[in-house]
């Protein structure tokens, strides 16, 4: 089926309006799996799916080519509080696509499908193409990406749909999420302590905010460590035996996160117990054809401080997508109508150049 690239762009607006407008909190994403699903099979698409993971591989797959992944998330956080428009309610503005997930990721997610279809029935391809709408994303669920990759062929290299400007994130900052306790002596408010958790928490507190990191990347800058919550005590006039700290730790990629956390561990002035060790930092090569296919088309480079699945990918990836980092999770979440037109050409012109390399 020969679709014009004018008439992906369109439809690829279309979905991202039904999708507006199907509620899909991460785990409960069946809607807006089945109608990818359906629009998939619309333009000549075998689809497979697991769990509200959603997959196809282009028509022409050959084992023998090594396998490029395009994968982008369909389940969005929980609306929060400050809206002023209904996040279920998909309808533009001055040019602007409002609605839960119009942003992070559902502009990207529609490109990358648009995308797919173009190069679904190609023959000369030099690598094969695998399409994958996720779930999880948000909650970094267990039935997300992560629950497919065993399924799949090995994956040589992925454009990871997020909003990046359809700039080239071709490096992402990992991450540790610590759970800290500061110990001391309990004790009653009325009597003398020297051991104050609390009191000690505030010279912890300084030490985070001080501490560095000795190796600086060029792409991703320096680890950043912040305090994010802290919590102590059950009435007035109890001193508590601890302070309860969550640091939120982003690795660039000089570093292993088991790196960061055995210099950590050493060094740190409280106890800490990391959440999760899997969330490394991810990066592609300046000189990888996907990343000079795109400088090639005018894209610049950056390093990206937030995390995507690329986390959950063992193979060189480069985050990709229409839209703008900061817009997702706000209130009255918004897409630009050709942020997503002007990806669709772009997606299909960088991967034509990758290709032909």
């Amino acid at each position: 089926m020969t679709v014009t690239r004018q008439t992906l762009a369109q439809e690829a607006l279309e979905l991202l309006h039904q999708l507006i407008s199907i509620p899909s909190l991460s785990e409960e994403e069946d809607g807006t799996a089945k109608a990818i699903d359906a629009w998939l099979k619309k333009f000549g698409v075998e689809t497979q799916r697991q769990h509200n993971n959603i997959y196809a591989f282009n028509k022409r797959y050959d084992e023998s080519k090594p396998n490029l992944l395009l994968n982008s998330h369909h389940d969005t956080v929980k609306p929060n509080s400050a809206y002023t428009k209904d996040p279920f309610h998909p309808h533009v503005e001055d040019g602007k696509l409002y609605g839960l997930g119009s942003n992070d990721a559902g502009g990207a997610l529609c490109s990358l499908l648009a995308t797919f279809v173009h190069f679904y029935e190609r023959e000369d391809l030099s690598h094969n193409l695998i399409m994958a709408a996720t779930g999880e994303e948000e909650d970094a669920g267990a039935k997300s990406l992560l629950a497919l990759l065993p399924i799949l062929p090995k994956i040589d290299v992925a454009i990871v749909g997020e909003p990046t400007e359809m700039q080239l994130a071709i490096a992402e900052k990992g991450l540790i999420v610590y759970d800290g306790k500061v110990l001391g002596t309990p004790s009653h408010a009325a009597h003398p302590n020297d051991d104050s958790a609390i009191y000690k928490t505030s010279e912890v507190l300084e030490w985070f905010k001080n501490y560095e990191f000795e190796k600086v990347s060029e792409v991703l800058g320096p680890v950043k460590i912040t305090v994010t919550q802290i919590s102590a005590g059950s009435q007035h006039n109890v001193v508590p035996a601890h302070v309860d700290l969550v640091i939120d730790t982003r690795i660039n990629d000089c570093y292993s996160n088991r790196e960061i956390n055995e210099i950590l561990q050493k060094e740190a002035p409280c106890q800490l117990t990391p959440r999760s060790l899997n969330k490394d930092s991810s990066s592609i090569a300046m000189e990888h054809p996907l990343v000079q296919s795109g400088i090639a088309l005018g894209r610049t480079t950056y390093g990206s401080p937030t995390l995507s699945d690329q986390a959950k990918l063992s193979c060189q990836s480069l985050k990709l997508g229409p839209g703008y980092s900061p817009r997702s999770h706000s209130a009255d979440e918004f897409i630009y109508v050709e942020e997503v037109k002007e990806a669709v050409g772009l997606y299909i012109d960088i991967l034509e150049g990758f290709f032909s390399k």
